[in-house]
């Protein structure tokens, strides 16, 4: 059936590096402490792997736009298509992930946190997961196009997610703001991926076309458009499984 998978990273980390026993608390430039959990790791050698993969195996890498025109225009797209994304924009992608989507000719999306970007450029550090600064994201234009994961609503609050606590007035202040910056403004990935019917229908009235969960598969033309699936990357996904889930 024809259809794509979407991947779904967040922090890639050389195997050296990784500290197993401690926490990566994330550093960001909002008023927010949280831990990025171990899971969502992934080791730059078997990033490399995967990528490599797509490439030998000739993999057609997706845009937006292409999935906009799969679902709204009735295009195909070829029977072997992922969509690269990272999640929240650490500086891990710019040092480890960028260079080896520049060197397949690889595009990706980045789903950015606006109010986690800083305004100066952050040292890396292997033990905390650091954002992005807004001239670094920038500095990935040729590779990467941005798309909304909040402006602020990237939080947990009182067990539940910022997204699932604000009225719609707020939802749209803060979409609205997020989408001025970024340059893929049809496109929104849900906070923790947790979303409800009616936050979808206020997607709908912003004017987003597209909305990315956390759940595996594949989408097919029969999918909806705002509950696309994404297989998220883990730490332990080695190439054998790796390639499974494309299947």
């Amino acid at each position: 059936m024809n259809g794509f998978h979407v991947l779904m990273y967040h922090e890639i980390v050389r195997k050296e590096d990784f500290d197993e026993e401690n926490n990566s608390w994330i550093k960001v430039n909002q008023d927010y402490h949280d831990i990025l959990p171990k899971v969502l790791f992934v080791f730059l050698e078997e990033f490399e792997k995967q990528m490599a993969y797509l490439h030998e195996n000739r993999y057609t890498i997706l845009t937006l736009k292409d999935v906009i025109d799969f679902f709204y225009c009735g295009k195909s797209i070829p029977e072997k298509a992922v969509l690269i994304t990272f999640d929240d924009m650490y500086k891990s992608v710019l040092l480890y992930a960028y260079p080896v989507l520049k060197r397949y000719g690889f595009s990706a999306t980045g789903f950015v946190v606006l109010d986690w970007l800083f305004d100066e450029v952050q040292k890396y550090s292997s033990r905390q997961s650091v954002c992005l600064s807004k001239s670094e994201l920038w500095e990935m234009g040729d590779v990467f196009e941005y798309a909304c994961h909040s402006k602020a609503l990237h939080i947990r609050k009182d067990g539940l997610t910022a997204l699932q606590t604000v009225d719609r007035t707020a939802f749209c202040i803060d979409t609205e703001a997020c989408r001025q910056f970024v340059n893929s403004r049809d496109a929104y990935a849900y906070p923790f991926g947790i979303f409800t019917d009616e936050i979808i229908q206020w997607l709908k009235e912003s004017g987003f076309r597209l909305a990315f969960t956390t759940a595996g598969g594949k989408n097919t033309a029969a999918a909806d458009p705002y509950k696309i699936q994404r297989d998220c990357i883990f730490l332990e996904l080695n190439i054998d499984r790796f390639i499974h889930i494309l299947i």
